[in-house]
């Protein structure tokens, strides 16, 4: 079944930085009219920024320089960030040479806790400039090169290459250039055991209906492929990653991920709206993640299409308040043979769950940009100072976004 969706898509408009901005120092915004949805297709950069996914210079300077200061919101984030038993520096990592999500033998949480240790000492290396945390980091990342060989399991192993490659690659991009990482071998096993699979969602579904799978499925697959290409400086990667966000026939491609615009009330319907909120929430936090990835990068995701992001998320926070939002019947294609089925309501399943997935959304659309956002920044207001990984939880959901936003993106 074709995918079609009966919605204004409008004037596409992009804000773009590069060369409009320093993409180092992060610190200010310009404005430029740039192509329509579909037009040719992306070019990445001709020199990749480093650090350059979810942190950039001009954060990391930011939030060290606000830090050390004792300025809030920064050192409550910093404070939030201390506290969490994963950043420790004597954590000591406990790398697996097969991990499996989904199905029998299931061990996929010894990978994210570990991902999440490295990322959090990697902050407060960057931060504090601490050598105990930055070698714990590096520890971490160069056990599991030298050990993993696979991610496997059922249709999740999908799930986990696409979040733990993303998390993966945004622990090492902080390390890049510290003494004793290996960095080679860590590009190595990305491109070997986390690609292939990112690559072989995207490009088949599992062989299933184009539509079976949620948003965030393709989401988290096209952060690690766009977190890849970053990384390795693959300009081929970075362009599939960005082409499909634009014109991919997924879900995670923009126009499926946000099927219905509300132009009127400066609101957008999220796909996953009827499914829970909890999953919901969990996409914005993905499609943040891969735009600020590219802003880092030197362009705007997030702008894209009339800031169709920024109306989504202003959808998603309007309801987890509490409020009433507008809801058009979803209709999707399911399994193999693309069997319907509709969701004529908005889910309130899990509404108002508390993830770390705001204050990124907050600071770009308020801070950066200077747009009026308020129930993107009335979410942000109610779940700061963000944690992240062990801070919400030992399941996966808790491990679903990599936090920090207070201490991170506070402008």
């Amino acid at each position: 079944m074709s995918r079609t969706n009966p919605h204004e898509q409008g004037q596409a408009k992009e804000l773009s930085r590069r060369g409009l901005l320093t993409t180092a120092a992060g610190l200010t915004a310009a404005l430029a009219v740039g192509a329509s949805v579909g037009t040719a297709a992306h070019a990445a950069p001709a020199t990749f920024t480093h650090p350059g996914m979810l942190h950039a210079y001009g954060e990391l300077n930011r939030a060290k320089v606000r830090v050390a200061a004792g300025d809030d919101p920064w050192l409550s984030g910093w404070n939030r960030l201390t506290a969490n038993g994963h950043s420790a520096a004597t954590w000591n990592p406990n790398p697996q040479a097969t991990i499996i999500r989904g199905g029998t033998g299931q061990n996929y949480g010894i990978l994210y806790n570990d991902i999440h240790a490295a990322y959090q000492n990697a902050l407060r290396w960057k931060i504090a400039g601490t050598t105990a945390n930055g070698d714990a980091a590096v520890r971490i990342l160069n056990a599991w090169s030298a050990t993993l060989t696979s991610v496997t399991g059922n249709a999740d192993r999908f799930l986990a290459a696409g979040i733990y490659g993303y998390q993966f690659a945004n622990a090492a991009e902080l390390m890049r250039g510290y003494s004793g990482f290996d960095l080679a071998r860590f590009k190595t096993m990305m491109l070997n055991v986390f690609y292939p699979l990112n690559n072989q969602f995207l490009t088949g579904h599992n062989d299933a209906c184009i539509t079976n799978y949620w948003a965030n499925w393709d989401l988290c697959n096209m952060n690690s492929i766009l977190a890849i290409g970053i990384l390795c400086d693959d300009a081929a990667k970075y362009d599939q990653a960005v082409n499909y966000f634009k014109t991919g026939a997924g879900n995670g491609s923009i126009t499926h991920a946000v099927p219905f615009v509300y132009e009127s009330q400066g609101l957008a319907q999220w796909q996953e709206s009827g499914r829970d909120q909890g999953h919901t929430m969990m996409g914005m936090g993905q499609i943040a993640s891969f735009c600020e990835m590219a802003w880092s990068q030197g362009e705007d995701l997030y702008g894209y299409d009339s800031n169709r992001i920024m109306k989504a998320a202003q959808y998603v926070a309007k309801y987890n308040l509490g409020q009433d939002v507008p809801y058009t019947t979803y209709t999707w294609g399911t399994g193999q043979n693309c069997a319907q089925q509709s969701q004529t309501v908005i889910s309130s399943a899990s509404r108002g769950q508390v993830r770390p997935v705001w204050d990124i959304l907050h600071y770009h659309y308020a801070r950066r940009r200077g747009l009026s956002v308020p129930y993107i920044t009335a979410m942000a207001e109610s779940v700061r100072p963000e944690g992240g990984g062990g801070d919400y939880g030992t399941a996966s959901g808790g491990f679903d976004q990599l936090g920090f936003g207070t201490v991170m993106y506070a402008k």
